[in-house]
């Protein structure tokens, strides 16, 4: 059962959708989180589709062992950063053991200064599962107490509520994992199942309890970059969707258009052999196969094409290549420590780094949502030829009585705002830094920022995508009754269920919607795999 079943629209939200809970009563298989393997697929599972989640024995005894590392240099009286002194700026400041509780009550209170419009559940959730992993991954010191609860918020359904804005992104995500933490402690807005309430209320109907901080631990679990980084899985999973779709729906348009395919020979494609440049062309030779409409002009006379069907290969598959790039990042980062001091309970040290910064998601981020602009970009462009090719036999803005209809007109207007909104957001926000804590933090990421764009920008992608395919629909309808490729038939037989044809002038709001939820909850692409494989 899909623990996200429905949406809430939101004015204020970055991407104008928030997705809310309820809790999943299926029995599904628990993902075991040991701190040190976690795919980005299983955060996706836990976070958005409510499997269950465990923690293993190794990683429960590796959580007891920094514990009782921590508790021996508390009662040796050693200097340690947050647990006997203050933090940032105040580190220097001695705090004496009688107040190291309060010292990690008032980090977590001061520390939840964040504002503006909510991350969505889904995104929360996929925070709190990188941070199980985290303090399970044993250099954290937190007690087992702590885990146990972070693990069970998530099994049980209930979700910090959490600012979307505060966070610089180091030392890492401070503000958003200070609200996260407060509703471990009773503290706060939390939600249960899909409803927002009180956190001590939401815990009392899952039937749990609040913890109270102990040394080290309100340290530990407001620093590192798991905020970030969720965001980032769950937009770099569906980013990849996204350009699997765009193949999909760029070999429906080419076909419409009555574009060339062989631009797409291998042999060609291996003389710069990127590897996304190469899938994107294997990808469209098997969509266009058997094509009777690509069959019906082959000797048509026309050689090349414009360059955003020519260099479909090209522009998709640099893409591709950069979400690659993306993957490997937050795919380590999900299995990181990102804590500071850490705790290596072998030698019974603690040690001070910068594990914490985001810089490695930050860059990530900024080139995933530079290269998925790109694809809406170039959609855009195909969608504006498909509406303009009378020459080609297409009848002007693909209306069926061009005149006294529009058609699609306006459809092409949409595409373009979504991509110019695109350009601004995706100005690389990694290469700013403001210094933080009167200096002492003097470089930071802004990660959190570049994650949270990312997020709009995929928003965007999605539209103009689903407003090229609106278009292809039409022009494929035109072409009929030749039949499609392999893959475009059954893409257009998808298209075709949720979408009505154009046979006069109508609302495309609906039709761009309908056919925004076919790329969002991937039936068009599981369509096309289903005929043609593995895209």
């Amino acid at each position: 059962m899909r623990l996200v079943d429905s949406l809430e629209r939101d004015q204020g939200g970055a991407s104008g959708r928030r997705e809310a809970t309820a809790v999943s009563l299926a029995v599904e298989p628990e993902i075991s989180i040991d701190g040190h393997r976690l795919r980005l697929e299983d955060v996706e599972a836990i976070a958005v589709h409510g499997r269950p989640a465990r923690v293993t024995e190794a990683a429960w005894r590796a959580v007891d062992a920094a514990r009782m590392s921590v508790e021996r240099q508390v009662q040796r009286g050693a200097v340690i950063y947050g647990v006997t002194t203050g933090f940032g700026r105040l580190a220097n400041v001695a705090v004496p053991p009688s107040q190291a509780g309060s010292l990690q009550l008032n980090l977590v209170r001061s520390h939840a200064a964040g504002t503006g419009a909510p991350l969505s559940i889904p995104q929360v959730r996929a925070a709190q599962v990188l941070r199980v992993s985290t303090l399970a991954a044993g250099h954290s010191g937190v007690r087992r107490e702590v885990v146990q609860l972070a693990l069970e918020l998530l099994n049980r359904g209930v979700t910090p509520y959490v600012p979307g804005q505060g966070s610089v992104g180091a030392s890492g995500d401070l503000a958003p994992l200070a609200h996260m933490t407060l509703t471990l402690l009773g503290e706060g807005d939390a939600y249960f199942g899909e409803q927002r309430m009180p956190a001590d209320e939401a815990l009392a109907r899952a039937g749990l309890a609040p913890i109270i901080l102990q040394p080290k631990e309100g340290l530990s679990l407001v620093n590192g970059t798991e905020v970030m980084t969720g965001i980032a899985a769950l937009a770099l999973l569906r980013a990849e969707r996204l350009i699997a779709a765009a193949d999909v729906i760029g070999a429906m348009s080419l076909e419409g258009f009555l574009g060339t395919d062989r631009v797409f020979d291998d042999r060609i494609n291996r003389l710069r052999p990127h590897p996304g440049q190469m899938h994107v062309a294997e990808n469209l030779r098997k969509l266009l196969a058997s094509s009777e409409i690509m069959q019906s002009h082959r000797d048509c006379g026309r050689v090349q094409d414009p360059y955003s069907f020519r260099c479909i290969p090209v522009v998709h598959g640099a893409v591709r290549d950069a979400a690659a790039y993306a993957r490997r990042v937050f795919e380590i980062e999900a299995i990181s420590v990102t804590d500071n001091p850490l705790v290596f309970p072998e030698d019974d040290e603690f040690l001070t780094g910068g594990n914490f910064h985001g810089q490695p998601v930050a860059l990530a981020c900024d080139v995933l949502k530079t290269a998925m602009a790109e694809l809406a970009s170039i959609s855009e462009r195909r969608l504006f030829l498909l509406l303009n090719a009378q020459e080609r036999g297409l009848p002007l803005f693909l209306a069926p009585q061009s005149g006294v209809q529009s058609g699609l007109m306006l459809v092409q207007y949409t595409a373009a705002s979504l991509v110019s909104e695109n350009k601004g957001l995706a100005w690389p926000n990694s290469v700013d830094s403001i210094p933080t804590s009167a200096g002492q933090e003097d470089h930071v990421s802004m990660g959190t920022i570049a994650a949270r764009n990312l997020d709009r920008v995929l928003e965007n992608v999605e539209g103009a995508l689903a407003c090229e395919l609106l278009g292809a629909l039409a022009a494929s309808d035109a072409r009929r009754p030749l039949g499609s490729g392999a893959g475009t038939q059954a893409a257009y037989a998808a298209g075709r269920a949720a979408v009505a044809p154009l046979t006069e002038d109508r609302p495309p709001a609906p039709d761009i919607e309908a056919l925004r939820e076919l790329l969002r909850s991937g039936a068009l692409v599981a369509a096309v795999e289903a005929a043609v494989g593995a895209l």
